[in-house]
This record gives C-alpha cells, structure tokens and sequence, in this order.
C-alpha cells in the first residue's frame, strides 16, 4: 500500500470517532429516558466532551475535502486524542468520586426540591438533583463513569494510533 493510500484511509477514524460519539450520547440519553437514571452534574461534564468530539470530527471531515493535507490529519487526529483524553480524566475523576477516592466538587449533592415554593420561572433549565457520589448503575463492578472512562481511554489511544498512520511517507 501506497503512502498516499495509507494517508487517505486514515480519513476513516474522524468518521468512526464521530459515529461511536454519537452512539455514547445516545446510550447515554437512552439510560436517561428509558431506565430513568438521571445524570449528575459529573455525568453531564462527560457528555460535553462527546458533544466536542462530535463538533471536530464533522468540522475535520469537512476540511480533509477541502485540502487533504498529511500534516492536517496528524494534528487533527492528536487534538481528537486529546478531547478522548479529556474526557478519560473527568470520567476517572468521577468513577473515583464514586468510590469514595476524593470529594465530589461542590454542587454535586443531591438537594431536596421545596416544592411548595418552587420557581417555574426555570423550568427550562436542565438541573441535575443526583448525587455524583453514588453509582446509579454498575456492570462487572464498575458504573457509567468508569466504563466511559475505559472508552475514552480507548478512543484516545486510537486517535494516537491514526495520528502515527497518517505520518509517514507523503511530503505534503
């Protein structure tokens, strides 16, 4: 295989980033809607960073049919790592929170609703009233956080790897 075809294959992971984004948010929506599993303010950061890979593999993918440029692709596919990288942190972190490792960050308990004097001047608002301190569920002794930390960790370590393929060869 050619070096310019090795370098046009890699163009594949951003589409794949982008899809297996997409499908995290909507397992994680589908957890929230159909097992009523309400996110806490952790579980919320964690989707953010979906939400980000989402924005730059659709904003990477247009530009590589722009200009396919070898060294686009290399920063393009370490920034994706990052953003995965990110998002292992802030899962880890709150796996540890779970396990009692460190405190939860302040507005991470769960708050009573007063509801003889509540305001729907916010309802709007999308609030998280869930603990992040406890695990709403667990598979095989980890919960959410920590198997989205496992994914995260993955997906970055695959961005690495498409970011070492899309070097060599090709003096763009």
């Amino acid at each position: 295989m050619s070096a310019r075809s090795a370098v046009l294959k890699t163009w594949r992971w951003p589409l794949l980033a982008l899809i297996v984004s997409a499908a995290m948010l909507a397992a994680a929506h589908a957890f929230e809607h159909f097992a009523y599993l309400l996110p806490c303010q952790l579980c919320l950061r964690q989707r953010e960073v979906y939400w980000a890979a989402i924005a730059m593999s659709a904003t990477g993918l247009i530009l590589w049919n722009v200009r396919q440029n070898r060294r686009f692709l290399v920063a393009f596919n370490v920034m994706l790592a990052l953003v995965f990288l990110t998002g292992a942190v802030v899962a880890a972190y709150h796996a540890g929170v779970e396990w009692g490792f460190w405190p939860a960050p302040s507005g991470c308990a769960a708050t009573a609703v007063d509801v003889v004097n509540l305001d729907l001047g916010t309802i709007d608002e999308r609030t998280a009233t869930v603990s992040c301190e406890s695990a709403a569920w667990t598979m095989l002794g980890l919960s959410m956080a920590g198997w989205n930390a496992l994914v995260s960790l993955g997906l970055s370590l695959v961005s690495f790897r498409a970011a070492m393929f899309a070097l060599p060869g090709e003096t763009a």
